[in-house]
Parts: structure tokens; sequence; C-alpha cells
């Protein structure tokens, strides 16, 4: 089953469950004209990621730069490539394991809290 489709607007924010080798705990994630412009740790994980990884904007990434993470693993035919969807489309749920044999390529996204920006 295709996904609906979800135009991500410009300016939004939401909640990121990360679990990766490299982005782990939960973000509040305000995104600005497509761009991350604010990431705020909610438990000591994700604090410690902030500030622990070098000042970079896609060190936290917007909604539609996880989509183009799970579509980019699905071209190269990554093992587990897979997504649960709102209604309108918007990816809750992301999950990618690159190479099941191989250790600590696994991801997983769960976004929530989302809610455009007032127009």
């Amino acid at each position: 089953m295709s996904a609906p489709v979800w135009k991500e607007p410009g300016s939004y924010t939401y909640t990121l469950t990360s679990a990766t080798q490299v982005l782990w705990g939960t973000f509040r994630v305000t995104v600005r004209d497509g761009e991350v412009v604010e990431a705020v740790g909610l438990d000591d994980d994700s604090r410690r990621v902030l500030r622990d990884l070098p000042e970079r904007p896609d060190r936290v990434p917007t909604i539609g730069g996880l989509v183009e993470l799970l579509e980019q693993a699905r071209q190269e035919r990554a093992d587990t490539a897979e997504a649960e969807y709102a209604a309108d489309g918007r990816p809750t749920r992301i999950t990618l394991d690159w190479d099941e044999n191989a250790i600590d390529d696994e991801a997983e996204y769960v976004i929530g809290g989302y809610r455009p920006a007032a127009r």
C-alpha cells in the first residue's frame, strides 16, 4: 500500500524520538522556511546529543529529511525501509535497517506532536 501524498509545509513543529547510533533521544523540533531553526532535547540522551554533536543545521532532521532518508534506503534496497503514516500522509514512524547482518546500522524515528505553523 502506498502512502497518501503529504506536502511538507515550510514551517511547523514536531517531536522526534530517534533511536540511531548518532541521534538518540527525544527532541522538540522547530522548522521555518524548510530548515530546522531549533532543536530542544527533552531527555538526557537528546540533551547530550545536542551538546556533543558539532553545531550543524542538519544534525536533527526535518520531517522531509526523514522522508528523503526513507526513499534513499528504498532506492538502495535496504533490508528494512518501512513507514507508518497518519491519515494526512505524514509519516509517524520510520524504521530502517540498511543491512540485517550489520551491527548498529538500524534506525527508528517516531514523529509526533506535529503542528503546522499558523499562517
